[in-house]
């Protein structure tokens, strides 16, 4: 375990903090300041240097993909960036210009609502860099307003003809929803706790990747670990979601858990096995193995679930 440690600290200085922060408690002091050094150095600088004049990423909130403001947020989280001056613009100009007259926030205006995945991914971005409360309660209605039956959530939203949760968006809704929660927003908090459970329920009834009826593994690419996962399921971005949601242990957990233990290397590692066609800024890790990334969040999920 020293060793994967010490080569996990050798990576990009989000990676040395987010190691520090989740697998070995290390002091505040310390992880304040390796925190503050992901602007200035690394994959953040890189990232907050590819920013337009604008102040937008890309061609604006959506558009194209990886390299537009929202996915390039998204990144930003996922490094736990310190909410710089240009992220707090880049959300204000979104809440601005995006936000659809039901609330949801728009990723096109050619349609006139938004996707629920892209209002989940919004409100675990804004959520996590401190968007006040008040601009963001549109959205956590609008969520709420589109639990499906089963307990989760689809993209296309109930006023849209949708008849069973998809596991990409309820992922994606799970996450902001947990984020909202974390970061100590009050507004409809009881209720976005039982959206969770849920969403949870449904996700863990196909034990994250199976048939609730016939056990079968429901798609192949759901097994493959991918980093970053964009709007994409896998059974990791499960696992750690449920992980740091504090979710205790569930027999219907197994089987995932059993699976991504098999992924793991001789070394001590895991791969990345997927990368989602697109553009990007550059690329903080190829596939193939060993990668940084994917093996800080299996360990992780091991911490939890042993």
């Amino acid at each position: 375990m020293k060793t994967i440690i010490d080569w996990l600290l050798q990576g990009d200085v989000s990676l040395q903090y987010l190691t520090h922060k989740y697998l070995l408690n290390t002091e505040e002091n310390h992880l304040n300041n390796l925190q503050a050094r992901i602007a200035t150095e690394g994959w953040g600088k890189r990232f907050l240097d590819a920013r337009n004049a604008s102040g937008h990423w890309g061609r604006g909130f959506y558009q194209p993909k990886w390299i537009s403001s929202h996915y390039t947020l998204l990144d930003l989280r996922f490094l736990e960036i310190e909410p710089v001056e240009p992220i707090s613009e880049t959300i204000a100009l979104i809440l601005a210009q995006s936000t659809a007259p039901n609330g949801s926030i728009n990723e096109s205006r050619s349609i006139p609502s938004g996707d629920v995945c892209v209002n989940g991914m919004f409100l675990n971005y804004a959520a996590f860099f401190g968007t006040p409360e008040d601009q963001l309660k549109s959205v956590v209605d609008y969520l709420l307003d589109n639990i499906m039956p089963d307990g989760g959530f689809n993209c296309e939203g109930k006023t849209k003809g949708a008849h069973h949760s998809s596991m990409h968006t309820t992922m994606s809704a799970l996450e902001g929803i947990w984020e909202f929660i974390k970061a100590g927003y009050s507004y409809r908090v009881d209720e976005l706790h039982q959206a969770r459970l849920t969403a949870e329920e449904f996700l863990l009834m196909h034990q994250l990747y199976k048939s609730d009826k016939t056990g079968e593994v429901i798609n192949n690419k759901w097994t493959m670990l991918s980093f970053p996962s964009r709007w994409f399921y896998d059974i990791l971005r499960a696992l750690v979601y449920l992980a740091d949601a504090d979710r205790s242990y569930d027999p219907r957990m197994k089987a995932a858990l059993e699976l991504l233990m098999s992924k793991r290397r001789k070394d001590g590692a895991w791969p990345i096995q997927a990368k989602h066609p697109g553009l990007v800024h550059f690329d903080m890790e190829q596939t193939g193995a060993p990668r940084r990334f994917n093996t800080l969040r299996a360990l992780r999920v091991q911490e939890k679930y042993g």
